[in-house]
């Protein structure tokens, strides 16, 4: 039978925890639902145990949920390489690992995991081979998407259905709510999870939030915006503090291990979102939400921006799918968050309804380990 049985997959972190919480959700996937052998290498594991926090940064090899996760030392070790060889979103695998897969017979299947986006152009580039200059070798590029023709996303197998059973479940959010603190909810609020990369308008939000016509209860998690957040309260924070002001309630959680983390966007009714990995999990999460993309220094985020967003609203109504753009638009801006907010509040019971039909639309399709699973089996 031909495919891959095991994996290597390289993983760099520069300044954030998405590059890192894509590849642990692949390689646990891999190994728990396939029975693959998966070795997870990464360059900080200090990121990763945040993420996961079974797994020991000091510790240079260990097995976490059935991954054998490995520190990325310099210089590299002299390993055999596994059947397959993943390097996330473009980090450069070690001189020493590639001719070590030159001289692997059959080579390793060479894939190259990209960043996701819903640019036009991702049909055609998904799969698409680059021979190695020097070495008998060839490098595949895999592109995460949202329609055919694409890698589709990463999604659990069960992961819809646990969701679902969770946002039946008033026990298991009230359970949730306890184990961080969080107290039972106002009558008639609404629950905000705001996690982002550092945004001036934070203050802006607040304030409309505070002014509201019901309760909110704001969630931020720790991370880079909380400075801003106590900024504009003119409070310092910490994770397990409250604040009120006027309908608002700000409370602070402490940084959420990805586990966790779903489970807030699943007990949210909004989720401000950043990067990538938060990004799908809003969406699986089944509540509207706004994204905060990754700032690109030549633009380029505005153009995935903009893409996402028009397929992502086509199904609203007309003023509904306006009001959203709007939000998404003045938050990565970071400017024009009040309004941009008061007409999303307007058109609230279609954003909800369309953030579930949107779900059960991805969930619909073939999930990215599922096809990675599939290309591999077509290739060896």
């Amino acid at each position: 039978m031909g495919g891959c049985r095991s994996w290597d997959i390289f993983c760099t972190v520069i300044d954030n925890y998405g590059d890192a919480g894509v590849s642990w959700r692949l390689a646990r996937q891999l190994a728990q639902e396939y029975g693959h052998t998966v070795r997870l290498w990464v360059d900080r594991l200090e990121v990763l145990a945040r993420l996961t926090p079974q797994l020991d940064a000091a510790r240079a090899s260990q097995q976490v949920a059935g991954v054998e996760v490995c520190h990325w030392p310099s210089p590299f070790p002299e390993v055999v390489p596994h059947d397959g060889v993943i390097e996330a979103f473009g980090c450069t695998l070690p001189e020493t690992f590639l001719a070590a897969m030159a001289r692997r017979s059959p080579p390793p299947l060479w894939i190259n995991l990209e960043y996701l986006s819903a640019e036009a152009w991702v049909p055609q580039h998904h799969l698409l081979a680059s021979p190695h200059p020097r070495l008998p070798l060839t490098k595949y590029f895999f592109f995460p998407g949202f329609g055919a023709h694409t890698g589709g996303l990463l999604r659990e197998r069960d992961l819809t259905r646990q969701r679902a059973a969770f946002q039946a479940d008033p026990a298991a959010q009230a359970a949730f709510w306890q184990r961080w603190g969080v107290g039972p909810a106002r009558p008639g609020e609404r629950r905000i999870s705001l996690f982002a990369y550092e945004n001036a308008a934070v203050a802006e939000l607040l304030h409309v939030l505070a002014h509201s016509s019901r309760p909110v209860t704001c969630l931020i998690p720790e991370g880079r915006l909380l400075p801003q957040v106590a900024a504009a309260l003119m409070l310092p924070l910490a994770p397990g503090q409250a604040v009120e002001r006027g309908m608002l309630r700000v409370q602070v959680l402490p940084f959420l291990p990805q586990d966790e983390y779903d489970r807030l966007l699943w007990a949210c009714d909004f989720n401000f979102v950043r990067g990538e990995d938060s990004f799908v999990r809003a969406q699986w999460a089944a509540r509207p939400f706004a994204w905060h993309i990754y700032p690109q220094e030549d633009g380029a985020h505005w153009r995935k921006l903009e893409a996402f967003t028009a397929v992502y609203v086509s199904g609203l109504p007309p003023q509904a799918a306006n009001a959203l753009s709007a939000l998404w638009q003045a938050w990565n801006r970071q400017t024009g968050v009040r309004e941009a907010w008061q007409a999303c509040e307007a058109h609230w019971e279609s954003l909800a309804h369309h953030a579930a039909a949107w779900e059960k639309h991805l969930a619909g399709q073939p999930d990215l380990a599922s096809l990675l699973v599939q290309f591999c089996g077509k290739m060896l």
